[in-house]
């Protein structure tokens, strides 16, 4: 597979909403393999197609406690439920992190890889995940669900380093560089 360029944020493709994929074919499911070896190579535990110049409604996400990662087309949010704060960061803002409100569960649905409806229940990282990625989709960055009153942050190396040993999938807030 091959590595994609991440692009960052002011690229005004991250401010754009994605299309629907219409049909699961080899080109898709190229690019989103391609997007699981890009978001693995830089560290990341989500990545949404609009990150990598691709305005197509995909996916991909490989939570700490997977071996395997997961695609999605078409994903989106059925339900949530309550608030919580968590900390957030993203590949499209390298360097930096902060504070937003994401729901507490959703109910979630899409397209796996084989062209099957998936539907579950979510809740801590996983929700807070999902969110994030189809935030993307929508042209919505992380930065613009920052908790009143906050400001990014950056975080140096040893900082990166120590969160993602230390990562607490039930704790709230959650300290996670997301994709």
């Amino acid at each position: 597979m091959s590595l994609l360029p991440i692009l960052e944020i002011p690229h005004p493709i991250l401010r754009k909403k994605a299309k629907r994929v219409r049909s699961i074919t080899k080109k898709e499911l190229n690019l989103a393999y391609n997007m699981v070896d890009t978001m693995r190579e830089a560290g990341g535990i989500g990545l949404a197609a609009n990150q990598v110049g691709e305005l197509w409604r995909i996916i991909v996400l490989q939570m700490p406690d997977e071996e395997e990662s997961r695609i999605y087309f078409n994903p989106e949010i059925i339900k949530t439920s309550g608030s919580r704060e968590v900390e957030e960061g993203c590949l499209s803002l390298p360097g930096y992190r902060g504070i937003v409100n994401r729901s507490m569960w959703i109910k979630f649905q899409g397209l796996d890889h084989t062209d099957q409806i998936v539907k579950f229940e979510a809740e801590n990282l996983l929700s807070q995940v999902l969110e994030h990625e189809i935030d993307h989709l929508n042209g919505i960055l992380y930065t613009d669900h920052l908790a009143e009153h906050q400001q990014l942050y950056s975080v140096t190396q040893e900082d990166e380093e120590f969160d993602e040993q230390s990562v607490e999938t039930t704790e709230s807030p959650a300290s996670i560089q997301i994709d």
